[in-house]
């Protein structure tokens, strides 16, 4: 075993470090495809939504950039990153639209929908991204929380993205604004009951349009977390699946906001178990360890595969292929 400077005690430091880098991106998906889900549609196609953020979101920070440096204006190099998060909301926005347009047409499947919408949205960011491989683009700006420490290795692990802040922040108003809101009540009554939504006078079709097109907007954001913060930068195999993944980590949520917070957390350090005993000088099982948030979606499947657990908290319309209109 080869040693390292930081010792054994930088394992639950570096684990740390992960669950804030790392879970940003978790979180926001799995916010986004919670709201679709409260709504009664399932959104397998964020995968796609994610790596399109997260390719969008580069591309604008690199080339908003290149253009304030050549206008000379160096003062306006920080907006850059920030251009690029909201065009990847937008860019979210409107995969969401295609999506959602699609699935709330009648003997539409959800699932079919989301599979073709991960390879359009996936195949669309490789062909628009290639030229943004290689160039480095300006990173989010970091809060540093660790600036108390004189050790370097506390600084860096925690540096602490905005967007994470802002994500915890949603968490809790998306938990008491489907509780507490009659907006958030006009959500849960389309996933729970939409004919008696239609009964009241509610458009089921519209209301799960604006959820699944904010979703995916949220999965786009996510992708902005993943190329300008951590890891900073863009590939094609950015994503590693987190956009899948995070639909299993709303059910393991159980369809609560502030669950899918402590999921993400979970899946968060689950994620840098592998980088963190790499750190200490245990890389035979790198690899294998690397395949723990995997192994934990597996086994959330698994655990929740009963027929009670998994109605425990669903809504009602999830799944469920709309008739066509008589």
């Amino acid at each position: 075993m080869e040693s390292t400077a930081i010792g054994w005690w930088g394992v639950p430091l570096a684990i740390v470090a992960g669950i804030l880098r790392g879970s940003a991106p978790f979180l926001l998906v799995s916010l986004g495809e919670c709201l679709t889900e409260k709504s009664g549609k399932i959104n397998l196609g964020l995968e796609g939504t994610l790596i399109m953020g997260a390719m969008s979101a580069y591309g604008v920070s690199y080339l908003s950039s290149e253009a304030i440096a050549n206008w000379q204006m160096a003062w306006l190099m920080p907006v850059a990153p920030w251009l690029g998060v909201i065009v990847a909301a937008i860019a979210g926005a409107m995969l969401g639209l295609i999506h959602g347009l699609l699935v709330i047409q009648p003997r539409i499947n959800d699932v079919a929908v989301g599979i073709a919408m991960i390879i359009f949205g996936s195949g669309l960011a490789f062909f628009l991204g290639k030229p943004f491989i290689q160039p480095a683009a300006p990173q989010l700006p970091t809060l540093q929380l660790g600036s108390w420490s004189d050790l370097p290795v506390v600084q860096a692990a925690l540096q602490i993205s905005p967007l994470f802040l802002a994500g915890i922040l949603l968490a809790v108003g998306m938990q008491w604004w489907f509780g507490s809101t009659r907006s958030g009540l006009i959500v849960r009554a389309v996933g729970d009951r939409p004919d008696a939504a239609r009964a009241m006078g509610i458009s089921v079709k519209t209301v799960r349009l604006v959820c699944i097109v904010v979703g995916s907007s949220l999965a786009g954001i996510g992708g902005a977390c993943l190329s300008l913060y951590y890891p900073g930068l863009w590939t094609e195999q950015i994503s590693n699946g987190q956009g899948l993944m995070a639909v299993a980590l709303v059910i393991f949520a159980r369809w609560q906001p502030l669950n899918c917070l402590y999921a993400a957390l979970l899946f968060g350090g689950a994620q840098a178990i592998g980088p963190a005993l790499q750190a200490v000088g245990i890389k035979s099982l790198y690899y294998l360890f690397n395949a723990t948030p995997y192994i934990l979606t597996l086994l959330i499947m698994i655990f929740t595969s009963s027929a009670n657990r998994t109605l425990n908290g669903a809504p009602g319309a999830l799944g469920i292929i709309d008739p066509p209109a008589s």
